[in-house]
């Protein structure tokens, strides 16, 4: 709206005027989103991913451990996911080295520094610990021949704990950014690393935990990015922290409402003189007759009136929870029904449609994620390994990575898709083969071996004759 400069200004120069008009609409918002007038100040407007991480991290990560501790679907929900992203393990497979995948084999159960798991263990716990940490560190421990493993090298699990996050500005001619220090160009040169978990309840070596540069060649540092410059991680949780906690209250407000009802109290007004005399004292300093026994009779003082208070139950409970779950299990990823266990209100359809959403987001968070910053890595030391050993020639990357196969929601209807598709030349065996998790080459040296030797015994006619007749009487039905 024109003001009275604006006005006068018109008179004088309408050009101007006009100008002065559009410069004025020119700043008005085009986005409602992004006035002002709502209040919304959102936190640390055009920070970093870096200064987020460092103000906040400590405090998600603390309050991420505690739901999965403390909140069975929450910890429902991370282990069914690392169940479906890493399952038994992510199986790397080399195209033309047959000693690389036979060191593997051998050495796969001695994998871990701390003599718990083996190298499939250590993938799955990895990764489950990224996704409640937020990020984690695998340290690489290069070993010496006389330690007797089939491949001199170790792995070792460190929470992010380990990393001295307090270690900032220009330390040992780095830029280092909560505990990470960076070269010149801006790449990752080393991690100040504690020399024990700094909350540990003992002190080893009579002094506290301290850090010293560890060269980056010697740790995996695996989180997921969703910033660019991000150089650490967040918790998988992070979006959904605070809606949980309020959940949790509503529960245990709930549960307390749920126990008054079950309970039935009498209110008693009027004189209770004509109670004993130790009664009476008793009653008119504590305010309370006694507890109610069950299916007894009493007497009460005459002239004494009964009011029965019941508690009536509140409706809505059950729904109002279920939609909580489902918008804690979008912001964190996964499904309703992983994460909670309940199927009752799935049709096949929806399981079939949200089934292959989750599947698209599994997929990329393996292939760009899990297997470059993880599973990659810890296969590329191990065969750097191996030819520093003397176990092959000359180090191989050239590989794939088998990953847990999805299991069909309708076997009979995906199996005869896959087929046809196979059959229309859309596909390729190798293709749906690994699809499934398994290795093309195996899947067909097998087969063509069990072939051979049903051919020899005899029955191989008798197999092919039977499944004909099986065929057949699924026509007729």
């Amino acid at each position: 709206m024109a003001n009275l400069l604006d006005r006068l200004i018109g008179v004088i120069s309408p050009d101007q005027g006009l100008r002065r008009h559009r410069s004025r609409e020119l700043l008005k918002r085009a986005y409602e989103g992004a006035s002002a007038r709502d209040g919304w100040r959102p936190k640390r407007a055009g920070a970093s991913a870096n200064a987020d991480h460092a103000a906040d991290a400590r405090t998600l990560r603390v309050r991420s451990r505690s739901l999965e501790q403390n909140v069975p679907y929450i910890a429902q929900g991370i282990r069914a996911h690392s169940a479906n992203i890493v399952g038994t393990g992510i199986i790397p497979r080399w195209k033309d080295s047959k000693e690389h995948a036979a060191a593997w084999q051998e050495w796969a159960p001695f994998a871990d520094a701390d003599g718990g798991l083996d190298v499939y263990g250590l993938m799955l716990l990895a990764h489950q610990t990224a996704q409640r940490d937020g990020e984690v560190l695998v340290r690489i421990r290069n070993r010496r021949p006389s330690d007797g493993l089939p491949v001199p090298i170790q792995f070792q699990l460190l929470e992010i704990d380990w990393l001295d996050d307090s270690r900032m500005g220009r330390i040992d001619g780095y830029n280092v950014i909560e505990g990470i220090a960076y070269n010149a160009i801006g790449k990752v040169a080393g991690y100040y690393v504690f020399d024990q978990h700094p909350g540990e309840p003992i002190i080893f070596g009579g002094r506290r935990a301290t850090s010293k540069l560890v060269p980056a060649a010697s740790i995996i540092h695996y989180f997921a990015p969703s910033r660019p410059g991000q150089g650490r991680g967040f918790p998988r949780v992070a979006p959904i922290i605070a809606r949980t906690r309020d959940l949790m209250l509503y529960e245990d407000a709930e549960q307390h409402r749920k126990n008054l009802e079950t309970r039935l109290a009498v209110i008693g007004s009027g004189d209770v003189d004509g109670m004993a005399d130790g009664e009476s004292e008793t009653v008119k300093e504590s305010r309370s007759m006694g507890e109610l026994p069950s299916g007894g009779m009493m007497q009460v003082p005459s002239g004494t009136n009964l009011t029965v208070v019941q508690p009536n139950a509140a409706p809505g409970y059950v729904e109002y929870l279920k939609m909580q779950l489902h918008l804690i299990a979008a912001g964190a990823g996964w499904t309703y029904e992983m994460m909670t266990g309940d199927v009752r209100e799935v049709s096949y359809t929806s399981a079939r449609i949200r089934r292959l959403d989750y599947r698209r987001e599994a997929e990329q968070e393996q292939w760009l994620h899990v297997i470059p910053k993880l599973i990659a890595p810890m296969v590329r030391a191990f065969s750097n390994a191996c030819e520093l050993a003397g176990r092959v020639k000359k180090a191989d990357y050239n590989l794939r990575y088998a990953t847990p196969k999805w299991e069909y929601t309708n076997p009979k209807d995906d199996v005869a898709s896959d087929l046809d598709e196979i059959a229309g030349g859309l596909s390729s065996f190798s293709e749906k083969l690994r699809g499934r998790g398994y290795e093309p080459d195996e899947v067909f040296e097998e087969l063509a071996g069990d072939i051979e030797k049903l051919r020899k015994l005899g029955i191989l006619d008798v197999i092919v004759m039977m499944r004909k007749g099986k065929q057949f009487g699924d026509s007729a039905e």
